[in-house]
């Protein structure tokens, strides 16, 4: 009875596989030795002992050969690429020989990291010595700028060269004001050059329309547009003039005022390390103080060679200014009065020459307008 119900059993069990059109049953049987047989593996690999000799290498398992032959059944994937390891010794070596990549990588990267770190902490200590002397410095000048304003500390002072440097800063203001009125006129004279044009333009149409006034508004037309042409050639030797006064105010005295700038930032400094240097000089004399005398010392040579430079550069800026501002203004003075006497006189002929003599081009007609490009 008990034979013939096994039968049965087989029999119902045939007859699922069969009916599932494949092996489903059997694939689940073949998993299941699978997985029994990598328990066991894995239990065997836990439990093993690996003993280890006096230098450090792996000793000799005896269950080795069938241990890697589980292994192999089971793993059947390749390796992880991504922890990958090079073996010096060969497969079996000792583990001593198994170099991971990780550990190549940062060597490799080591010496380049570290020059790095080296030229980053070179720059930051230059930036941080030019900040502390930066930071020294001004609050030595500070100090020494509030000590003059109070009246409590005593400042360096060149008589002449101070003199000389009130006359251009007087006379650059006066030349700045010189510059003002004469674009003023400027402005006013070519409004009234303009408005001459526009009373010439009319006079000529008036003419041609007027049978009975032909003559009168034909020679009114032609005063104004002689004194408009007359008009042009003056407003051309005023822009002469003031384009040279302009350069001679804000191009060579601005760059010697510049100079001038630097002379006294750097007599300020002078004075505040002489300061420095003379409170430390009454001081106590130990070996501390007399480093800092020293540096003090050292530092007051470097600022005074300083001042005595940038004064040297400021005498000569000058005297070449001055030279310079009498022969321009000497040549830019005698075309503003000869032009404007030739015009107000009413000597065309005069004005020409003027404006010769002095090389003075006249602008075109039409040039002052932008051109059609340049209006879209």
């Amino acid at each position: 009875m008990c034979r013939q119900a096994c039968e049965y059993e087989d029999q119902k069990k045939r007859r699922f596989v069969s009916r599932a059109g494949g092996w489903t049953w059997l694939r689940h049987q073949s998993l299941q030795r699978d997985f029994i047989m990598a328990d066991s593996i894995m239990s065997k690999a836990a439990t093993m002992e690996i003993p280890i000799n006096s230098n450090g290498d792996t000793g000799t398992l005896a269950e080795d050969d069938s241990l890697e032959q589980d292994l192999q059944q089971v793993m059947v994937s390749g390796p992880n690429l991504n922890e990958t390891s090079i073996v010096s010794g060969g497969y079996g070596g000792p583990a001593g020989g198994i170099i991971p990549t990780s550990t190549i990588k940062g060597s490799s990267n080591h010496n380049t990291c570290s020059s790095t770190e080296e030229v980053s902490r070179g720059v930051a200590v230059e930036k941080l010595d030019s900040v502390k002397k930066w930071g020294i410095n001004t609050y030595k000048c500070t100090k020494q700028m509030f000590s003059e304003r109070f009246g409590r500390g005593s400042r360096t002072v060149d008589l002449e060269l101070e003199a000389q440097i009130d006359v251009l800063r007087d006379t650059k203001s006066k030349y700045e004001n010189i510059l003002r009125l004469a674009t003023a006129l400027i402005d006013h004279f070519q409004s009234m050059v303009q408005t001459q044009q526009a009373l010439g333009d009319t006079f000529t149409d008036l003419s041609q329309k007027s049978p009975e006034l032909q003559d009168e508004f034909g020679y009114n037309a032609e005063t104004q547009k002689l004194l408009c042409k007359n008009g042009e050639a003056l407003l051309g030797a005023i822009n002469f003039f003031v384009s040279s006064v302009n350069t001679l105010v804000n191009k060579t005295m601005e760059d010697t005022l510049m100079t001038i700038k630097l002379y006294e930032n750097a007599r300020l400094e002078f004075d505040a390390y002489r300061s420095d240097l003379e409170e430390l000089s009454l001081g106590p004399r130990d070996a501390a103080a007399m480093v800092r005398i020293e540096m003090a010392q050292h530092e007051y040579q470097i600022h005074r060679d300083k001042y005595e430079r940038l004064r040297s550069d400021v005498a000569i800026k000058l005297k070449f200014l001055e030279e310079n501002k009498v022969k321009v203004m000497h040549k830019q003075l005698l075309l503003f009065h000869n032009a404007i006497s030739a015009y107000f006189a009413g000597n065309q002929q005069q004005l020409e020459q003027t404006l010769i003599q002095f090389n003075v081009k006249l602008k075109p007609p039409g040039s002052d307008k932008p051109s059609w490009l340049e209006e879209q």
